[in-house]
């Protein structure tokens, strides 16, 4: 019979956000699959778990990947963790998920801490919808890009940030999103643990004060607002802006993107209302 294989969530920063199923798991598997082994033996000696372990990380998973599927085949059990929180979340592991369901070995989650969700909970920022979108491109213009077609949406935005790009990110997102309220969520749940909060300048100029900056980031940014509904007749529209300097068929454009219409609709709309 095939093994199985198990992702199981490990602590963010505190060694005691474990479960007692989580410790179970790591004890009971025949193998261990880690992020960083020596990362991961901090836990495992803090519990006293004495197992196999094997790297498991970006760099080499794709031949992990195969490996461990077969060995999962022939009934071994594997627990797969990442240095902090839950597998496969911006870590790898995807590659080994898949090659699992491919071989019909059953593929179980522990579930447990997470930075985005802590963050979440406690930024103050509206949690009925989120948009999580990992690490931003380490590229200025892919990363303004990035922002760019999150603009709209209309959730709560998550990133994780590394201490040396956050200023950067914060700068970015002040040019593109412009003054939302934005938290800063720096080294959650050790001894360090901080949210900042206010406009990503504000935020800014709080961290580009300090002699240095250190800790992984999750940073969260207000979702954006949705102006009410313009009842004002398309013809109505046009006008106005031909009467504030803008040229006709420039005038036509700008009501067209707004009202997500096509140029010729609203041509003909205005044709209409005259």
């Amino acid at each position: 019979m095939p093994g199985r294989l198990y992702l199981v969530a490990t602590p963010i920063g505190n060694l005691e956000d474990i479960t007692y199923r989580a410790v179970r798991v790591l004890g009971e598997a025949d193998l261990i699959a880690c992020e960083d082994t020596r990362q991961t033996h901090k836990l495992l000696d803090r519990y006293s778990i004495a197992k196999p372990t094997i790297s498991y990380h970006e760099h080499n998973e794709a031949e992990r990947a195969a490996e461990l599927a077969a060995r999962m085949s022939a009934g071994a059990t594997v627990a797969l963790v990442s240095d902090a929180g839950m597998p496969l979340v911006s870590d790898p592991g995807y590659r080994l998920v898949r090659a699992a369901i491919e071989a019909g070995v059953p593929v179980e989650p522990i579930p447990g801490p997470s930075a985005a969700l802590a963050a979440l909970a406690a930024s103050g920022l509206p949690t009925d919808t989120f948009h999580f979108a990992g690490f931003l491109p380490a590229k200025s213009g892919q990363r303004e890009r990035t922002l760019e077609s999150l603009k709209e949406q209309t959730a709560t935005l998550i990133f994780y940030e590394a201490p040396h790009r956050v200023l950067e990110t914060l700068e970015a997102i002040g040019r593109v999103l412009g003054p939302r309220p934005v938290v800063a969520a720096r080294e959650l749940t050790k001894i360090h643990e901080e949210f900042v909060r206010g406009t990503a300048i504000e935020v800014h100029a709080e961290f580009a004060a300090r002699a240095s900056i250190k800790g992984e980031f999750t940073l969260l940014v207000g979702k954006a607002v949705v102006p009410p509904p313009d009842d004002t007749p398309v013809g109505d529209a046009v006008d106005e802006l031909v009467r504030a300097g803008a040229a006709r068929m420039d005038a036509i454009k700008q009501v067209a993107r707004r009202r997500g219409l096509s140029k010729r609709e609203v041509y003909e709309e205005t044709l209409r209302d005259r």
